[in-house]
C-alpha cells in the first residue's frame, strides 16, 4: 500500500466536510492532507500516531490536526466490532484572522502538533458535533464556527513533540507507511534493522537516521511505545496472563518486557492491570 496526499474533495463550491465512519478496521495508512481535522473515536481501541507520537487511543477521545501533519489510527482487530469514529475536515483559511477569533487560531497553531481534548469538558459539545455531517452550506460553516470557539474554551495538551506544517515529500510519506504497516503486521516477533532497511531501499544507516529524523526517536525506542501500548490494552481487555502477552507483543524475556512496561507506565503490568479492572 502506497499512501500519498489523502484526495478530500473541497474547492469553491464547498470548503468543509463532515461524515461518519464505520468499518472493521481504520483503513486509512499513515498520511497526510493539507486540510485541517477533528476526528471523534466512537467505538474500538487502539494506537495513534500522531506525527511523532504513539500512543493509544479509546472511545470519547477528541483530536483536533492542523493541516499536513502526519497521522493514523490503528484498531486492535482481535477486539472485534467495529471502527467507528466522526471526522470533520475544512480548508485552511476559511475563517478570517480577527481578534474575536484569536483563542481558536492560537488552538489551531497548537494543532499542528495534534491535541487532544479533556474528556470531561468537551462532552457538552457532543450535541452540536455530532449535528455537523448533517449540515450543509452556510450552516455548516456557522455551527463549525461555534464549535471551534467553544473547544478553544477547553482543556487540552499536545501530543507530537515536533511540528508538521510544511508538506511532507511524498517519497517520506511512503517510507514511512511502509514502516507502520509492518510494525502493525510484525510487532509480535523479534524485527530486525535490515529489514525495514531493505523494506525501503535504504542502508541499515541511513534508515536510522532517517527514522530518528522523522520521529525524534531511534526506531527501536518506538518499537518498544507500540508493543507496550499493545500490551497494556491486552491486559485491561483480556484474561491472558502477563507472561502469555508478553511474549505475544514479541518479547523474549520477561524481564526485559516488565522493565520497558513500568518505563512508560510507571507501574508494573500486573498492577497496571489490577487498577484498570476495578470500575
Amino acid at each position: 500500500m502506497k499512501p500519498v496526499l489523502e484526495p478530500i474533495h473541497l474547492g469553491e463550491k464547498q470548503t468543509i466536510v463532515g461524515f461518519n465512519y464505520a468499518d472493521d478496521n481504520f483503513e486509512t495508512p499513515w498520511h497526510i492532507h493539507p486540510q485541517h481535522e477533528l476526528t471523534y473515536i466512537e467505538e474500538s481501541v487502539g494506537t495513534k500516531f500522531i506525527g511523532d507520537y504513539v500512543g493509544p487511543y479509546e472511545p470519547g477521545e477528541l483530536v483536533l490536526l492542523r493541516s499536513n501533519l502526519p497521522h493514523c489510527w490503528k484498531n486492535n482487530v482481535q477486539e472485534g466490532g467495529q471502527s467507528k469514529s466522526l471526522v470533520i475536515q475544512w480548508n485552511k483559511g476559511i475563517y478570517t484572522k480577527v481578534p474575536e477569533l484569536a483563542e481558536v487560531f492560537k488552538m489551531l497553531k497548537m494543532a499542528a502538533k495534534g491535541i487532544i481534548f479533556n474528556k470531561k469538558e468537551i462532552k457538552p459539545l457532543l450535541g452540536l458535533l455530532k449535528e455537523l455531517p448533517q449540515l450543509k452550506g452556510h450552516t455548516l460553516y456557522i455551527q463549525l464556527l461555534v464549535l471551534l470557539t467553544e473547544l478553544a474554551k477547553c482543556s487540552y495538551k499536545t501530543l507530537s513533540e515536533a511540528s508538521f506544517i510544511e508538506d511532507m515529500p511524498s517519497e517520506y510519506e511512503s517510507r514511512m507507511a511502509k514502516i507502520h504497516d509492518f510494525v502493525e503486521a510484525h510487532y509480535n516477533r523479534k524485527i530486525y534493522l535490515k529489514e525495514l532497511a531493505a523494506l525501503v531501499n535504504m542502508s541499515e544507516q541511513s534508515f536510522s537516521r532517517f527514522f530518528t529524523k522523522m520521529m525524534g526517536r531511534p526506531f527501536f525506542t518506538f518499537l518498544n511505545e507500540y508493543r507496550i501500548n499493545i500490551a497494556a490494552r491486552m491486559l485491561v481487555d483480556t484474561d491472558n496472563s502477563v507472561s502469555q502477552i508478553g511474549f505475544s507483543c514479541g518479547y523474549e524475556s520477561l524481564p526485559f518486557f516488565f522493565k520497558k512496561f513500568k518505563e512508560i507506565y510507571a507501574l508494573s503490568p500486573e498492577k497496571y492491570r489490577k487498577r484498570h479492572q476495578i470500575k
